[in-house]
């Protein structure tokens, strides 16, 4: 395995971590524990939230070494998902503040799939 096949598994695991963990919220999570035990929720989510930001920190490391890496820091494509990914966090701090707000789940898990389609249009383009 080479080295930069590496980074780009670490990104991937990283963004499935990510994009997985919010789909498993959504599918099984929420409604098993929606009307029950609020706390127990709670805590899966705050225990979401920590596993979060370590994948966000591995996503902009590897992120940004392979943007520079395959010069890609003037793509178009990357631009794009660039500001998809502030609009992902916006939505993110937003539902932290306000987590009755539930449109914003289904905000940050659509931009989230859109990032996931830039990047593989990237790898791949």
């Amino acid at each position: 395995m080479t080295g930069w096949l590496f980074v780009r598994f670490l990104h991937v695991l990283a963004m499935a971590f990510f994009v997985g963990g919010q789909l498993m919220l959504a599918a099984a999570v929420v409604p098993a524990l929606r009307g029950g035990d609020r706390e127990a929720l709670r805590s899966v989510a705050r225990r979401f939230g920590y596993g979060t930001l370590g994948a966000i920190a591995v996503l902009i490391a590897t992120g940004a070494a392979m943007a520079s890496h395959y010069s890609l820091w003037d793509a178009p494509k990357l631009h794009v998902k660039l500001a998809l990914v502030a609009l992902t966090a916006v939505f993110v701090v937003w539902h932290m503040r306000r987590p009755t707000m539930h449109a914003l789940e289904g905000l940050t898990f659509l931009s989230s799939l859109a990032i996931v389609w830039l990047g593989l249009s990237l790898a791949h383009g």
